[in-house]
């Protein structure tokens, strides 16, 4: 297993490019699931999430070929049930759920796995399921969903936490085969919603609505293939922003989408960070000495949890106190023990994270426990003095195109090494 060794102290300077967006990319590769006819898929990025979805399609029956950020899928003929020890290791597998049901009418998929972040139950992706007619069983670790036919209806989907976006994308890619009009109210508003909905439109769906609260879906009886590009991938340009500001560093971001990041523009300009928008490019500095700010998680489009944590860090370099509330997954302050380790000062009270700030960070072996304490992590090191060694990156690898290697690209002093 891997680790990253990463010698801190060095401000981050250079230009990066953002790649497609991983919450965008697996949906549209399920999506393809839903046409006999050819699909393509751009900017495409190498994730072990990807491949890992890759070879679920392929198991299904699909003909999957990826290069060069470029995905071609023909599911010509598929069959209904997934392969356990694929689906259970990624929870974004469970959006196959949707398009096997609306092409087959049925469908057989296992429950699926992922990061330790607290409780993400799929109740509301098989309430949608059963809204449309959909008869749900969940036996011995699978889902097992069936209709003769499925009918347009209208699909609340909001939970405790707020709307699913993952359940908000497997009930329209159900939907958009069945008999009638689906209304979804309280749908996700996430730009990977958007893109989605996109896609199945060029696929011939009827969508209206996307990436507002009520989403309209008119059923259509076949859906043909369809080429499309992946959006930006919003949490990876929010981590390299962070990073740039808690370097002390200043960064060109490329190929990023700023109004998808509003939220998190907002907080970095309270903490003193500039950020400079030109169409798709971002320059990051600090302004001078770091502000502290308060943060609370929230839907899109409020601030993303899934920059909470490479927040946080940036909180402990600024002297003051800061409260960061997380109101989307109860279990995401893991990292928190582990940034302790460099020095950080967090005490944990319910849902918020009181961060004393402006301690010297130092460097020490540590451990990712999640995807983006990976990252929250990784930035860590790079702010501390000495070595910082972050163990179980494959979390990291999920999530991250060569993370490590545009981060080097960037002055970064940071190597891939062999977990010991």
């Amino acid at each position: 297993m891997d680790s990253l060794l990463i010698k801190g102290g060095v401000p981050l300077h250079g230009d990066v490019t953002i790649s497609g967006a991983k919450n965008s990319v697996l949906p549209i590769m399920a999506a393809t699931l839903l046409t006999s006819e050819p699909c393509v898929i751009r900017r495409v990025p190498d994730l072990s999430d990807v491949s890992f979805m890759a070879k679920i399609l392929t198991s299904l029956g699909a003909e999957v070929k990826l290069a060069d950020g470029e995905l071609r899928v023909r599911a010509k003929k598929i069959k209904p049930v997934g392969d356990y020890d694929l689906i259970r290791k990624m929870r974004g597998s469970i959006c196959i759920l949707g398009p096997l049901l609306g092409r087959l009418g049925h469908a057989q998929v296992s429950l699926p796995g992922g990061c330790v972040i607290g409780t993400r139950p799929i109740d509301l992706h098989l309430k949608g399921m059963r809204d449309l007619s959909a008869t749900v069983t969940v036996d011995s670790g699978y889902v097992h969903v069936k209709a003769k036919r499925l009918k347009g209806a209208d699909i609340f989907l909001g939970g405790r936490s707020g709307p699913t976006v993952l359940g908000t994308g497997n009930v329209m890619m159900a939907a958009v085969l069945a008999d009638g009009v689906t209304v979804i109210e309280s749908a996700a508003c996430e730009p990977e919603v958007v893109d989605l909905a996109n896609f199945l439109t060029k696929m011939g769906a009827q969508i209206s609505g996307a990436g507002s609260p009520t989403i309209t879906i008119t059923g259509v009886k076949a859906l043909h293939g369809a080429e499309h590009e992946v959006i930006p991938d919003r949490i990876e340009a929010a981590t390299f922003a962070i990073a740039a500001a808690a370097t002390d560093g200043e960064i060109t971001i490329h190929g990023a989408r700023p109004d998808h990041l509003s939220a998190v523009i907002d907080k970095l300009r309270e903490a003193n960070v500039s950020v400079e928008r030109n169409g798709t490019t971002m320059k990051v500095r600090r302004n001078g000495r770091l502000k502290p700010v308060d943060i609370t998680t929230l839907p899109y489009s409020g601030f993303p949890t899934d920059a909470q944590a490479q927040m946080m860090v940036l909180m402990t370099l600024t002297q003051g106190l800061s409260i960061i509330s997380e109101r989307i997954f109860e279990s995401r302050f893991m990292h928190v023990s582990e940034l302790a380790r460099l020095g950080a000062e967090i005490s944990i009270e319910g849902p918020s994270a009181i961060v004393k700030g402006g301690r010297k960070l130092s460097g020490a072996p540590i451990m990712a426990s999640d995807l983006r304490a990976s990252a929250a992590l990784v930035i860590a090191g790079m702010a501390a003095s000495g070595s910082t060694q972050v163990n179980r990156i494959y979390h990291l690898d999920r999530g991250y195109e060569k993370i490590d290697e545009k981060l080097r690209k960037l002055g970064a002093r940071i190597k891939r090494v062999e977990e010991t």
